[in-house]
C-alpha cells in the first residue's frame, strides 16, 4: 500500500505555520516521500524559518512572506488574501520546475480550494486536509456569527465540494465533512495527528527550570484566545494566593498573538515570578521543559471548536509519560482517557484543584503517566496513522 510506480508528485499548501515547524504537515510530507512520492510544500515564513527555498530530506520547501501579524477579522482577511496570492504564484513555479499531480491543502483558512479548482482544469487532484473547523474557530476568536462567520461556512462547503478526497483528524471532523460538507463517507479518511516517538524523547528533568520549587506544571501550545491561557493563569493565581502553594512553577512554552498580553496578565495577577514564558523555542528547549514537568495541562476553553478538535499537545504529553489536567471536552477525553483528570468546563477553580490533587499524589501521577505512554505507543503514535494517509492517496490516485 502506498507504493508508487511512475513517481507521483504532491504539492502541499499550508498557510498558518511554517514547515517543518508544523509537525503534522511535516510527518505527512516525510511519510509521502518515504513511500516514493515527490513532495513540494508551500508555506509562510516565520521566526527561524526565513529561507525562501530549501530542500530538507528531499522535500522541496517554498516559503513566502506574511508581513501582516493578523489581529481582528479585517487583519485575518488581509493575511489570507496575501497568502492566497503567494500560494498561487509559487504553485505556478512548482508546476513549471517540479510538477505535481495532487494539491494537498491544509487549513486554516478554507480558501485554498480556489487554487485547487483552478488546477482541476489541468486534471490535478485536490485533497483537503481538515485541520481546523474554521467557522467554529472564527466564533471562538471573535465571539460572533456575522458576515465573516457565514463566509467561513461558505468556504468550507465549497472546499468539500471541490475535494476529491478529504482527510479528517478525528471522527467529529468526519461527521462535519458528511453533514455540513456533503461529502460521501467513502471519500473521507480519518488520519489523526499521532505523535512521533522518535522526536518526543523521554529525557532526565532539568531541575533548574523549576526555579528552586518542588513541582513544575508544563504547557506547550499557541498563545491565542481560544487556548485558555487566561484560565490557566487564574488557576495559578488561586493555587498561589488562595491555597498558599508557593512550591509550584508553571512553564509555558509557545508563541502567538496573545503572548505579550498573557505576560502582562501574569503581572496583573501578581504571579509572574511563578510563571516562565519561553515564547516559540526549539524542540530541544520544549522537550527539556516538558520532561521536567511533573504534570502537564491543556486549558483549552470549552467551546464547540475545542470540543470537536484533537489537540496535538495532549498526545505529546502522553508520549512523554506525563499525567494531564484539562477541561472535560469530547475529543480531549477520547485522546487521553485515563491519562487525564477532567475539570468542570471553564471552571478555573476546579482546574486549580485538579492540578493540586495530581501534584499531591505521586502514585496517581505515575499510574496516569504510564497509561498515557502505553496508549500512544500501542495505538496513537504516528506509525499507526501513516498507513491511513497512504490509503487515502491510493484511493485518490487509483
Amino acid at each position: 500500500m502506498g507504493s508508487v510506480g511512475k513517481q507521483k508528485k504532491v504539492l502541499i499548501i499550508v498557510e498558518n505555520l511554517p514547515v517543518p515547524f508544523d509537525r503534522r504537515v511535516w510527518q505527512e510530507a516525510t511519510t509521502l516521500a518515504a513511500a516514493g512520492y515527490g513532495v513540494s510544500i508551500i508555506c509562510p515564513k516565520s521566526k527561524g524559518y526565513l529561507k525562501s527555498f530549501e530542500i530538507i530530506d528531499d522535500i522541496y520547501i517554498y516559503r513566502h512572506s506574511l508581513p501582516v501579524d493578523a489581529e481582528g477579522a479585517v487583519g485575518y482577511a488581509l493575511e489570507y488574501s496575501m497568502a492566497l496570492f503567494w500560494q498561487f504564484v509559487l504553485s505556478l513555479k512548482v508546476l513549471v520546475t517540479r510538477g505535481f499531480d495532487v494539491i494537498h491543502a491544509c487549513n486554516p483558512p478554507d480558501n485554498i480550494f480556489l487554487i485547487g479548482l483552478f488546477y482541476k482544469l489541468f486534471r490535478k487532484k485536490f485533497l483537503f486536509d481538515h485541520h481546523d473547523i474554521n467557522p467554529e474557530l472564527y466564533e471562538a476568536k471573535f465571539g460572533r456569527r456575522d458576515f465573516f462567520y457565514k463566509l467561513m461556512l461558505l468556504w468550507e462547503r465549497w472546499t468539500f465540494r471541490v475535494a476529491d478526497i478529504s482527510i479528517a483528524t478525528n471522527e467529529s471532523y468526519k461527521s462535519i465533512a458528511i453533514k455540513r460538507g456533503g461529502m460521501h463517507p467513502d471519500k473521507i479518511y480519518v488520519v489523526r495527528s499521532g505523535p512521533n516517538l522518535e522526536r518526543l524523547k523521554i529525557m532526565p528533568p532539568s531541575d533548574e527550570l523549576k526555579c528552586e520549587r518542588a513541582y513544575m506544571v508544563g504547557y506547550v501550545g499557541v498563545m491565542g484566545r481560544q487556548e485558555g491561557i487566561d484560565y490557566l493563569l487564574r488557576s495559578a493565581q488561586y493555587i498561589i494566593h488562595n491555597l498558599k502553594r508557593i512550591d509550584i512553577q508553571f512553564g509555558l512554552v509557545g508563541g502567538g498573538t496573545e503572548l505579550d498580553k498573557m505576560q502582562d496578565y501574569a503581572k496583573e495577577l501578581n504571579i509572574s515570578e511563578f510563571v516562565t514564558f519561553t515564547g516559540r523555542v526549539s524542540d530541544e528547549v520544549m522537550l527539556r521543559m516538558l520532561n521536567t514537568a511533573d504534570i502537564c495541562v491543556n486549558p483549552d476553553v470549552a467551546n464547540v471548536m475545542n470540543d470537536k478538535s484533537t489537540m496535538n499537545k495532549v498526545m505529546e504529553y502522553m508520549a512523554l509519560g506525563k499525567p494531564i489536567v484539562q477541561f472535560d471536552l469530547t475529543e480531549g477525553r477520547y485522546s487521553a482517557q485515563e491519562a487525564s483528570l477532567y475539570a468542570k468546563q471553564n471552571d478555573e477553580k476546579d482546574f486549580a484543584l485538579k492540578i493540586v490533587q495530581l501534584l499531591d499524589n505521586q502514585d496517581l501521577r505515575k499510574k496516569m503517566g504510564e497509561y498515557g505512554r502505553e496508549r500512544v505507543v500501542h495505538k496513537l503514535a504516528w506509525e499507526y496513522e501513516a498507513p491511513k494517509l497512504l490509503k487515502a492517496y491510493d484511493a485518490l490516485l487509483g
